[in-house]
């Protein structure tokens, strides 16, 4: 069960949700001002989820990649009691797998394939995090079609993972 008093997440989740339905620009916009609102000492599940579902409404691979980075770097300062505060269900460690993926992504995209591999291969190291079920699935799929493309040095942006 998700924490019913968490605003922020909230209106994270709102925002995202514009994005996925088609209105990236609104959702960035709202995203953007909420990062603001929460200042670099914010709490870092929100840094982390905002920075993470922000960096997939960039289509420019170095703008994602900037938040990307802000997600990774706010997941290290997380603690698991504060994820299982929002969902009872969740860890930390369970986060890193689809961080380093993105990182990976966009370090491909960017042609700087020796950072992008050394990026799939922390996603690779802590995939056994990962729950036996769809969601992992998707991960664990995604991290291989990733390092098949930097193995291909291929640039091209993926299709988006499924909502």
């Amino acid at each position: 069960m998700t924490d019913p008093t968490d605003t922020t997440m909230d209106a994270i989740t709102r925002a995202v949700g514009l994005g996925r339905a088609g209105d990236r620009d609104t959702a960035r916009t709202m995203l953007t001002e909420l990062w603001t609102e929460l200042g670099p000492q914010g709490d870092p599940l929100h840094r982390c989820t905002l920075a993470h579902y922000l960096a997939d409404l960039h289509d420019d691979a170095a703008q994602a990649l900037t938040w990307d980075i802000r997600a990774l770097d706010a997941a290290d300062s997380l603690t698991d009691e504060r994820v299982r505060r929002h969902h009872a269900g969740l860890n930390v460690r369970g986060f890193y797998p689809s961080l380093h993926l993105n990182l990976a992504d966009n370090y491909r995209r960017l042609a700087s394939f020796e950072a992008a591999e050394r990026q799939i291969e922390a996603a690779r190291g802590c995939l056994h995090t990962l729950g036996d079920d769809e969601y992992g699935a998707t991960v664990r799929t995604a991290v291989e079609e990733v390092a098949q493309a930097i193995r291909d040095g291929r640039t091209e942006p993926r299709a988006p993972a499924p909502s």
